[in-house]
């Protein structure tokens, strides 16, 4: 995924009993159903840090919604595996929807959890990140980074206030205290200017 360079590691801290795993562990699932029309979001990021004044555009495809039993599997296999196990897991699953970057052809997502708010909607999403030529060619520590993930908090009565986040660039790991935490190699990006075409109603 072709993002601004990356310059630091920045740790961001999400408890068991917080936003875990982006919703993986604590978020309530909503039943997979097909649907002849896809929901698009699109958003623009916004870099914050380092990437301040820089910005991209960002559009989420959702075919369907991730199931209860994806969510199981996902946690069973950080459990066995912690960071990679996660990875290969997410790999193995099929698509549920696509992540495209100004920039780039995008990449499937093979997670992307709804559940409702007061507001309106709360959606979750990460996928395997793409490692760049360079990375590879100089085994780079940023392979280790290999998540792709972000936050949706979507508001039907306020469109203007509907918001996210992007981490283009992360991984999972389990601090000193045994608590769960989403490390970033650089800092998350900003989504706002969100736009959300519903899909098959009744279904998104």
């Amino acid at each position: 995924m072709h993002l601004p360079k990356i310059v630091s590691t920045i740790t961001l801290k999400y408890t068991v009993l917080g936003a875990i795993v982006l919703g993986i562990v604590i978020t309530a699932g909503t039943t997979t159903a097909a649907r002849e029309k896809y929901e698009t979001i699109d958003a623009q990021a916004f870099g914050t840090g380092t990437q301040l004044g820089q910005n991209i555009g960002v559009t989420l495809n959702i075919y369907e919604f991730s199931t209860p039993a994806d969510r199981t599997m996902l946690v069973q296999a950080f459990e066995k595996g912690q960071n990679q196990g996660l990875v290969t897991a997410l790999s193995k699953m099929k698509a549920v929807g696509h992540l495209e970057v100004t920039g780039t052809l995008g990449n499937d997502c093979s997670y992307i959890m709804m559940t409702p708010t007061p507001t309106g909607r709360k959606i979750v999403f990460a996928t395997n990140r793409q490692i760049r030529f360079g990375e590879a060619w100089t085994d780079s520590q940023t392979m280790s980074f290999n998540l792709t993930a972000g936050v949706l908090e979507i508001n039907d009565q306020d469109k203007s206030k509907s918001t996210g986040q992007l981490f283009p660039a992360a991984q999972l790991i389990i601090d000193k205290e045994g608590k769960l935490q989403l490390d970033l190699n650089q800092n998350p990006w900003r989504l706002s200017d969100i736009i959300d075409w519903k899909g098959t109603a009744g279904v998104n």
